[in-house]
């Protein structure tokens, strides 16, 4: 395995954390990419991968998305990233998160954790009792905290609408396509307030079973995984996993708006160029899925109620019509746009 300062999307990182426990059969990374605004924040993602190599790459890449996606968001807080590498029946125990706890401590609070891909509250219930350094635990009605997933799609959804509207000159989704990859939690909450507006949904997610129960309870059509990406519609909304968008991929694109909230849906940063040549307006993922974090935020410093951090969710069209405008009026792609605003705000401008 290289060393972290051999990978490509390694980027000044502040810490890269290895950690194993024997005992449990923990094996872990923390990523932390800047405490410039705030400890590093972002949440678990766990999971089996091919190669540890890639574990790495992940950690990488998703906690530098985390240092922009909270500066862009008006957080206080850094960007940090953990992935626990998951064997390949993904098998999890309390222990094992108890051991993952100890370690997040173990940082001293440069390191703030919470849900992400194959992380449940529960699994979260087990690292709190171990650190305090921990966000999206379960919360009492009204209160903020809790899954970050709802909070998630209703940024995404107020994103794909401010680009309907920037694009399509349209106010409402009424009678468009909407293209969404994943069922899962953002995914769903995405497809139930689209279809509510009146869009014809087509979703598809590796889990062909969840994908269907989705599209029984919205009225949508379910497509194979590798149909998604070519699919006729208005709208592709990416909500699985990220480097989705590749040079051939965006080749065979068929849609007005790329806007979702899968972390990294570029491949590399000149996908976004890429993107912006075939006169697709691209959301840039980190901007329009702030909303977990937003509600992790809020819960960790205590800085809004439920209402507060719903009106902060509500100013994700604003930072992207930001973005837009300077990319219309600097020729360049939204990504790069978004990436050099974040980097001032973390100071590495």
């Amino acid at each position: 395995m290289q060393s972290p300062w051999e990978y490509a999307d390694f980027d000044d990182h502040e810490v890269v954390h290895f950690v194993t426990d024997r005992s449990t059969g923990l094996k872990a990374l923390i990523a932390v990419h800047s405490t410039h605004l705030g400890p590093g924040a972002g949440g678990t993602r766990f999971w089996h991968y091919a190669r540890s190599g890639d574990a790495v790459v992940d950690a990488l890449r998703l906690s530098r998305g985390m240092s922009y996606k909270n500066a862009m968001a008006g957080l206080r807080l850094g960007g940090g990233k953990a992935v626990i590498l998951a064997d390949p029946n993904r098998t999890k125990t309390p222990e094992m998160f108890a051991a993952f706890g100890r370690a997040v401590d173990g940082l001293g609070g440069a390191y703030v954790t919470a849900e992400d891909v194959g992380v449940t509250v529960a699994d979260l219930v087990e690292v709190s009792k171990q650190t305090r350094y921990v966000s999206g635990l379960p919360a009492a009605a009204g209160a903020v905290g809790g899954d970050p997933g709802p909070h998630t799609s209703y940024g995404v959804f107020l994103g794909i609408k401010a680009a309907v509207r920037r694009k399509l000159g349209k106010d409402s989704l009424s009678g468009l396509h909407l293209a969404i990859q994943g069922a899962g939690s953002v995914a769903s909450g995405v497809a139930r307030r689209a279809a509510g507006e009146g869009a014809r949904v087509t979703l598809t997610d590796i889990d062909a079973s969840r994908a269907q129960r989705l599209a029984d309870e919205v009225g949508a059509t379910v497509v194979a995984p590798d149909e998604i990406m070519t699919l006729e519609a208005d709208v592709l909304s990416p909500n699985a996993l990220g480097a989705i968008l590749t040079a051939e991929s965006i080749a065979g694109l068929n849609v007005a708006i790329v806007a979702g909230g899968a972390n990294n849906q570029l491949a590399t940063p000149a996908e976004g160029d890429l993107v912006r040549a075939r006169g697709i307006l691209y959301a840039p993922d980190y901007v329009i899925n702030a909303g977990g974090i937003i509600n992790v935020a809020s819960e960790y410093l205590g800085d809004a109620d439920e209402a507060g951090v719903r009106a902060k969710i509500e100013q994700i069209p604003e930072r992207l019509e930001a973005i837009w405008e300077e990319s219309d009026r600097t020729d360049r792609n939204p990504a790069a746009v978004a990436d050099d605003m974040a980097r001032r705000l973390i100071g590495r401008g």
